[in-house]
């Protein structure tokens, strides 16, 4: 390895000087020191529209080209590109080459960053990739366990010495409760069955399948490979059809029927016996008790490595019947516990799911119970913990909550796609140990997730867009950053005897870091009326807290915390994040930055911010627009025009900045720097939606109205600007904006 240039960065000159060569030959080392001067982060020039082309290209693989935040579900996973420029250029003097900067190893020498909102832990994981020192704080425990195990030490050798240990002992009766028996009586794994929720006729009480079409089985890219697979409404019989077929004849009874229409339809099923038309919802919670299933299907693992689709017979019955009396016999087997009334759970309650675990099948709780006991045995408790975190990935994929994608892509859509607890009508369920050919199962994770995660600790990379023709491509970039592993430290105390990484679990309105002992605060904090993590993350608390005992993070039976920001009233939303930034003022030195990620298309989703940074103390000094989270994520198909925008806000003490009064100036600075920032997207050839347009103009507006000083006269000017918001975005979006 080379040896780092003992170069300081508070001469801009010097640095620039130094940073030529190095641009030219990748891997050289660059040492920044954090000093009192005005930051790369904070000037106009900030080029985000190249970090944006890089962050597009790791979005499309994220669990691919950043593993170590991908080892356990979040549902905010910012996108790492983006916060290695952030934490490079918060550091870096003005005038520095930041994307020079970004493929050099640069060492950011003694510098602290702090993440009060750590979430997956993106921002701590490129700090520490940078040579910082890092401080992670997160007031959910599950969000604290995911990092700590992310950024541990983990010797490679016992961790697959102790999968293998595993597999030995319980894969094969794992594997027992996943078998079919095929007509010449040859035993075959499943790898997938198919289930249907059923509800009462309310009219004639027959018991009415929810399918909406009765085609289960396509392939991702069906008009390319149009076969699909449907199961017989009359003799449950399974058929070769068109995925778009109006008619079939089945191949078991000889009876047609319509392929794409079953008795479900949005929220209404009709019965197929007396026509009579229902509410699926109400008819679900006048029964009160959570839906039947019907199992129909399965794909099968064939002797010769081929896939085949059957139908469900009374083999496959009498399996689950054993697995269900096994269950019965297990004590202690699984978590029992309630789902509280919220936001992201209140769809699920509306199904009569009142318990975490009815959320599974009996076969699925039975196998998740004997995977839990074998983990829980561990004794080495780095190892156990890496395994539990491992068996939440598994919970992901096999409960009743999933679904199937089909041919051509990952089988089984995770219980999370829409970011709620949405009840599935035609679940599926997966082999949970799994094969080679298996998507979502625990052996197939380890693969995927552990041992992925483990070769880029070892192996950190980067990401570097290369020419290929008109096609976007990209290459890895190695021996930019240090390997990864730390002892975690538990306290400030012992964080500042010479240890890199700080982690705890709390509120971070109050936290035990020393006054003006933290260089940056680099973080994405949550909105307050979007998706409520804590209610989403019980679904693994309750099992994680089964298996680790009621201790340490895991003492309360849930997640949910009346000090959490997140919150759907915006007054309360406002003051808890006003609380963070407030302790986040007392740690920072007077010299440091508070940088944040942030959008929203509502209108008091940016007041609140403003009115929580000027209480806090906090004035805006820049705002740089930058790519998002993956443009095709399922909430964002579902909305008209679709924020793919992030804005990166950079603020300063106030005692620092000089007062501003506007006289009839203020829109002048505005539309000036909107306009700039809108038509460098335009000339790097990347589309904006409107709502992108908007929250670069709102954050603009933001940054001149923080210069006020008073947080009821900033707020006052920005609520007398509502037209005038408009006409600007207006103005800004226009045809040369758009696709």
């Amino acid at each position: 390895m080379r040896t780092a240039s003992k170069l300081s960065l508070g001469s801009t000159k010097c640095f620039e000087q130094k940073l030529l060569p190095f641009a030219k030959r990748e891997a050289h080392s660059v040492a920044i020191s954090a000093f009192a001067g005005t930051r790369a982060i904070e000037e106009e020039s900030f080029p985000f529209e190249t970090i944006s082309d890089i962050a597009e290209m790791e979005s499309w693989r994220k669990e691919v080209n950043r593993p170590l935040s991908h080892i356990h579900k979040w549902w905010a996973q910012r996108l790492g590109t983006v916060f290695r420029a952030m934490v490079l250029s918060a550091l870096a003097p003005k005038g520095t080459d930041v994307l020079s900067l970004f493929y050099c190893r640069a060492q950011t020498q003694n510098a602290v960053i702090f993440d009060p909102f750590m979430g997956s832990g993106t921002t701590i994981t490129e700090a520490l990739k940078l040579g910082a020192r890092a401080i992670g704080r997160d007031i959910n425990p599950v969000a604290h366990f995911l990092v700590k195990n992310a950024l541990s030490v983990h010797d490679r050798q016992s961790v697959l010495a102790t999968f293998e240990a595993i597999k030995q002992e319980i894969a094969p009766k794992l594997l027992s409760f996943y078998e079919a028996q095929l007509p010449n009586g040859q035993r075959v794994q499943v790898l997938y069955y198919f289930w249907v929720k059923t509800v009462p006729c309310p009219q004639c009480e027959k018991r009415v399948d929810l399918f909406s079409s009765y085609v289960f089985a396509q392939h991702a890219y069906a008009r390319k490979y149009p076969e699909a697979h449907a199961v017989c409404p009359h003799c449950g019989s399974i058929n070769k059809v068109r995925y778009d077929a109006a008619k079939a004849n089945c191949a078991g009874c000889q009876k047609f029927f319509n392929p794409t229409r079953g008795a479900a339809r949005g929220l209404v099923a009709s019965c197929p016996r007396c026509a009579h038309e229902f509410s699926i919802g109400k008819t679900i919670r006048q029964t009160g008790t959570a839906p039947e299933h019907r199992l129909y299907a399965k794909l099968v693992l064939m002797p010769d490595g081929g896939k085949e689709y059957l139908a469900a017979d009374s083999f496959d019955q009498a399996l689950y019947v054993l697995a269900e009396k096994e269950l019965n016999l297990r004590e202690n087997a699984f978590p029992i516990a309630k789902i509280e009334s919220g936001h992201n759970t209140n769809q699920a309650l509306g199904y009569n799911y009142h318990h975490w675990h009815e959320y599974f099948n009996c076969r699925q709780l039975l196998c998740l119970s004997i995977l839990a006991e074998r983990i829980r045995k561990i004794e080495e408790p780095a190892l156990r913990d890496l395994f539990v975190c491992l068996f939440s990935g598994a919970l992901e994929f096999n409960n009743i909550f999933t679904s199937y994608k089909g041919e051509g892509t990952g089988a089984v859509r995770h219980m999370f796609s829409h970011h709620i607890l949405k009840p599935e009508r035609v679940p599926l369920e997966a082999n949970l140990w799994g094969t080679s050919k298996s998507s979502g199962a625990f052996s197939t994770m380890f693969q995927n997730r552990i041992l992925r995660a483990l070769d880029y600790a070892e192996r950190p990379f980067e990401l570097k867009i290369k020419n290929n023709g008109s096609k976007k491509a990209s290459e890895k970039v190695y021996g930019l950053s240090e390997p990864l592993g730390y002892e975690i430290s538990t306290t400030f105390a012992e964080f500042s005897n010479d240890k890199r990484v700080y982690l705890s679990c709390g509120d971070s309105s109050c936290t035990d870091i020393a006054d003006e002992s933290v260089d940056a605060i680099v973080t994405d904090p949550p909105f307050f009326d979007n998706v409520h993590y804590s209610q989403l993350a019980d679904f693994f608390h309750v099992w994680q807290r089964h298996i680790l005992g009621a201790k340490s993070c895991w003492t309360e039976p849930t997640t949910r915390s009346k000090n959490e920001v997140q919150n759907s009233d915006v007054d309360a939303f406002t003051d808890r994040l006003s609380a963070v930034w407030q302790e986040s003022y007392r740690v920072l030195k007077d010299s440091g930055l508070l940088v944040f990620t942030y959008h929203h298309s509502r209108g008091e989703g940016w007041s609140s911010v403003l009115k929580a940074l000027t209480d806090a103390g906090f004035g805006i000094v820049a705002t740089h627009p930058v790519k998002s989270e993956m443009s095709v994520a399922m909430p964002k198909q579902q909305t008209k025009e679709p924020i793919n925008l992030d804005i990166i806000v950079v603020c300063r003490k106030l005692k620092s900045l000089a007062r501003r009064h506007w006289k009839g100036d203020l829109w002048g600075e505005v539309i000036s720097a909107a306009t700039k920032q809108v038509h460098r997207f335009d000339n790097a050839g990347r589309y904006l939606s409107r709502n992108d347009v908007r929250i670069i103009v709102m954050a603009q507006l933001l940054r001149q109205l923080s210069m006020t000083f008073s947080s009821s006269t900033a707020l006052d000017l920005l609520n007398a600007n509502t037209a005038e918001i408009e006409k600007v975005i207006d103005q800004l979006y226009t045809p040369n904006t758009k696709k």
